[in-house]
């Protein structure tokens, strides 16, 4: 075989968005543990089972109905058909079957994301339904919309704001957009009982592990240069900018939370994913000290807004996913417009007003989608659990065993 033909190129290119799906496959893990470390003993279980099951299906309901809106392309043919072996618009050595795989590790960081907020009092089933209708319609739709060009949106923005509306790696599709429904689903849900005092006062719920969290916190941050680095799609694409300006906003973003949260360990692991958060959208045209200050603004904005949501809005939003996933993700989406343009270092092809009306748009489609999905589900069969459910835990009450059964049957 001719190691410079064509095969050789398409495996590469094969092998290399493998090992970008698999990265970010691996990302699932950090959001679990990252629940596991943040909820109270008696709802680890649940975090670990909800997110994994999630991903279950999302899988399928991306497979039969989500990337067909995103991308107009289905499944429905001969494995020959799909692996490129007789044309039809499949890539050859089956390229679009692993394109596949890593556009679903995204897809399915949404309900992953919601997860984190609606935990520890979610009725089980209600948000696998949820799931279901997020990654088959909710997010593909948007999806289609910046990534494939779909119902000429994209053309507008450049025909009238001077550029398409630019997100390399999802700060809007895939952060904004999560974070955005979380904040519909915990305000349907509400707060967990004894969260507030009835004079509205903010009662602690500590963490049940800090190392479990910090181990969720760094599981998503090696992961996250794979969500990045890797969503240039091919190795001719490949940019080590990206990953240089990855590494920057995660910096930028654990400094800051460090000095804005008081040395405190939950905000220092969050603030790395903050700043890698907002950093997505523009990772490909950033001046790493763009990359830098968009990060560490986005650490500073995750301390501030999570506690200001949960004492003042009464957001009892469990991971803040709507401050990290929500608020982050748009601000990465409007950073992209000021520190991408040629006059702040970046390498251009981007204008503010593309970036500012594009991100708002995203946030605002995902806070709709939020409110109707999980009002529509409250309304038919309810999100909540039982009060004495809740009490007990989501661990027992749901899955009826603990996260360390052999000692908790000793207690009893």
């Amino acid at each position: 075989m001719n190691p410079t033909g064509p095969g050789v190129a398409n495996g590469a290119d094969v092998f290399f968005i493998l090992m970008g799906a698999i990265l970010v496959f691996a990302m699932h893990s950090g959001f679990a543990f990252l629940e596991v470390g943040t909820v109270r003993h008696k709802n680890q279980v649940n975090a670990l089972v909800k997110i994994l099951v999630d991903f279950a299906v999302s899988t399928l309901a991306y497979f039969f109905i989500g990337y067909g809106v995103a991308y107009g392309v289905h499944f429905f043919q001969s494995a020959a058909v799909l692996n490129g072996n007789e044309g039809a618009g499949f890539a050859p050595q089956g390229r679009d079957l692993v394109k596949f795989f890593f556009l679903l590790t995204f897809a399915a960081a949404i309900p992953a994301i919601i997860s984190g907020g609606i935990a520890e009092r979610a009725k089980f089933w209600p948000q696998v339904a949820a799931t279901a209708i997020i990654t088959a319609l909710v997010y593909p739709f948007f999806e289609g919309l910046v990534w494939h060009g779909n119902h000429g949106v994209q053309d507008w923005f450049s025909a009238n704001l001077g550029a398409s509306f630019h997100d390399f790696a999802g700060s809007i599709v895939v952060h904004a957009v999560g974070g955005w429904i979380a904040f519909g689903a915990v305000t349907m849900l509400g707060h967990r009982t004894g969260r507030y005092t009835k004079d509205g006062r903010l009662i602690g719920f500590p963490p049940s592990s800090i190392p479990w969290l910090s181990l969720g916190s760094w599981l998503l941050c090696v992961g996250w240069f794979g969500f990045n680095v890797m969503s240039g799609g091919s190795l001719a694409s490949v940019s080590g900018l990206v990953a240089m300006n990855s590494l920057m906003a995660m910096v930028g973003g654990i400094l800051v939370a460090l000095i804005a949260g008081r040395n405190d360990p939950g905000f220092v692991h969050n603030g790395a994913l903050a700043g890698l958060v907002a950093v997505c959208a523009g990772s490909d045209l950033m001046h790493p000290l763009g990359a830098l200050a968009t990060g560490g603004v986005a650490g500073a904005l995750f301390v501030y807004m999570f506690e200001w949501s949960q004492s003042r809005l009464k957001l009892d939003d469990v991971l803040g996913v709507w401050a990290l996933h929500g608020l982050c993700g748009l601000w990465g989406g409007i950073a992209c417009g000021i520190f991408g343009l040629t006059s702040l270092g970046g390498l251009g092809g981007v204008t503010f007003m593309s970036q500012l009306i594009g991100s708002l748009g995203g946030a605002a489609y995902a806070l709709a989608a939020g409110f109707i999905i999980y009002g529509g589900l409250k309304k038919a069969v309810g999100i909540r659990l039982a009060k004495g459910d809740e009490m007990q835990g989501a661990d027992l009450a749901i899955h009826k065993i603990g996260s360390t059964p052999e000692a908790e049957m000793g207690q009893r």
